[in-house]
């Protein structure tokens, strides 16, 4: 589910702490275990990963829908198109979550987030619509802010470089696995680089779950954790 040189804001929010008091019982959404996270806070919790059916051959991702952008894409119905790291829509994407990191403002990168109406379908769970708010939203800002502190009072000075994503790794998630009525592409593994203070940094994006042919953020954080806390995952540099 999408920037550089921007000033950061003022630190006039009580939330600048990377977690919050409020517990909260973690599913495993549109994601399983991945490589160790290393968190700013206590570690997380992992979980072991259902196995996925073997990835069926995706259709070519010159033939991704484009629908209005008034229309909601997530009220559609999926398609099997493996996205393009290339796609503009997904540059586009990554520039919105990064100029919410170095802003601090989170509220910048929500169209980047996995659509509520997509969860919907695909999800096989008894309230999909309150673990989207509750969990994977609540997680996506305190994940996005934990990001913004991790850059520090350099924030507004920090160049993005770009996102990697291992496509070749992507694998088609189908019903009955991951709590799934429907089906997506999901890749773990993705990172994005950047440059501070004349070094070269990064840090992971947990995973990306698709929607006709287009990569979103599901978790930027780990997909598991003990409690209402932001987390960066796997910084490096």
């Amino acid at each position: 589910m999408k920037g550089t040189g921007v000033g950061s804001k003022s630190h006039n929010r009580g939330r600048r702490a990377l977690w919050v008091a409020a517990p909260l019982l973690a599913l495993t959404a549109g994601c399983s275990s991945s490589p160790a996270t290393v968190d700013t806070g206590a570690a997380p919790a992992s979980s072991a990963p259902a196995s996925p059916s073997p990835s069926p051959s995706p259709s070519s991702a010159s033939t991704s829908p484009s629908p209005s952008p008034s229309i909601d894409p997530g009220t559609l119905p999926q398609t099997h198109v493996l996205p393009s790291p290339n796609d503009p829509v997904f540059k586009a994407g990554v520039q919105d979550l990064w100029q919410a990191i170095v802003t601090d403002n989170p509220t910048t990168a929500l169209p980047f987030f996995f659509p509520e109406s997509a969860y919907l379908q695909v999800k096989a769970i008894s309230n999909p619509a309150a673990d989207y708010q509750s969990r994977l939203i609540t997680w996506y800002r305190l994940d996005i802010e934990a990001a913004h502190a991790l850059l520090g009072s350099q924030a507004s000075s920090a160049e993005l470089v770009g996102a990697t994503v291992p496509t070749s790794q992507a694998v088609w998630i189908v019903p009955g696995v991951e709590y799934n009525k429907g089906s997506y592409y999901r890749v773990y593994g993705t990172r994005l680089t950047y440059k501070l203070g004349g070094k070269t940094k990064s840090f992971g994006i947990f995973s990306l779950i698709s929607w006709r042919g287009e990569w979103y953020v599901v978790h930027l954080g780990p997909s598991t954790r003990s409690s209402n806390r932001g987390i960066v995952y796997a910084p490096e540099g």
